[in-house]
This record gives C-alpha cells, structure tokens and sequence, in this order.
C-alpha cells in the first residue's frame, strides 16, 4: 500500500491531516478482487492492476481505498472500483455486502500477514465480478486477466506487496476457483 492514489474529495482529509490521522488510528479500507465469470457464475479470470511502488519497482495489487465519512461499505466499493478500473468496468456488487476476508494491516512487519508502512489498516476484502470494458485510471498502468491458477501462482502473487498474494488466494478460494 506505498502508492497512493489521490483521493477524488481533496477536501475530505488534507495530506497533513491523513498523515497525523494515520499515526494514531486504524483507518477502514475496502478492497475488491474483480473478476469476470461464465453463465454458471464461475470464476474464468481474475483482473490484477499493474503499478509502479515509491520505489519505481512494478508491482501487481488489486482495487483498494478508504471508505469515507458517511459513506456505505457498498458506496466505497463502487467508487474504488469506478476508480480504479474506469466508469465502463460494470461492477455487479454483491446484494449482501459481507467481506470474504478482513485483513489488518499493520506498519511493522510480523504482526500479521499484511503490512503497509503507512498505517494501521482495517480492510474488508470483496470478490466482485465486472461486466463492461476496464479501463485503469489513477496510478494504475493497466489491468491484466488472468485464470485463476496463473493468478494464484507464487510467480504472481510474490509481484503483490503487503501481503496482498495471500489475500488474492484467499479470495479465490472463497469462490472455490482453487482445486
């Protein structure tokens, strides 16, 4: 979680403010796996964002942000989602918006599986099917599908930081896209 993305609502929180807030409070995150799935609702591909970290190295990571003040789980995901893959992605979310994972991230390494050096994170993980044509806007430089087992190999799940490698196979397992 060390690119940020610029928040649509400058105004709700300024870089000062964020930075402070994040130094003594867990923040809630949502974060989607977005997939595409056949007649019978089975996972044929999963969609992973390809970006460049502080440090320049191209890393692989899925949709993620903040959920703002006032604003429904369901809300935040449609934004990120709008976001992060472009206003044709369709994003069919879910009718009960219960996570498959909830992830807590934590700036020192070793006290779970995700970190992200910013922050204490509280993220709540969805797998969301889309429809329509991606388009990867913000810091995102593209979208690569890929099937489920291509996605879940070490090779690409070791591109993801954070911990966000045993999150995608979390959330393919949910889907019982795993054998």
């Amino acid at each position: 979680m060390s690119v940020r993305t610029p928040d649509p609502n400058g105004g709700w929180l300024s870089d000062d403010e964020l930075s402070s807030i994040r130094r003594r409070l867990p923040l809630l995150y949502v974060e989607a796996v977005p997939v595409r799935v056949d007649g019978l609702g089975v996972v044929t591909e999963v969609g992973l964002l390809l970006r460049a970290n502080s440090t320049g190295e191209m890393t692989r990571t899925i949709v993620s942000g903040r959920v703002m003040y006032g604003e429904t789980l369901r809300e935040a995901l449609f934004r990120h989602l709008e976001k992060d893959l472009g206003p044709m992605a369709f994003p069919l979310l879910p009718a009960n918006p219960n996570p498959f994972h909830v992830a807590e991230y934590f700036p020192l390494p070793g006290i779970s599986q995700f970190t992200d050096e910013r922050q204490h994170a509280v993220s709540l993980a969805y797998v969301v099917p889309v429809t329509g044509t991606c388009d990867p806007r913000q810091d995102a430089l593209e979208i690569t599908w890929l099937t489920p087992r291509e996605a879940a190999s070490d090779a690409v799940t070791s591109e993801m930081e954070g911990g966000r490698g045993a999150l995608l196979r979390a959330a393919l397992a949910s889907v019982g896209a795993l054998n």
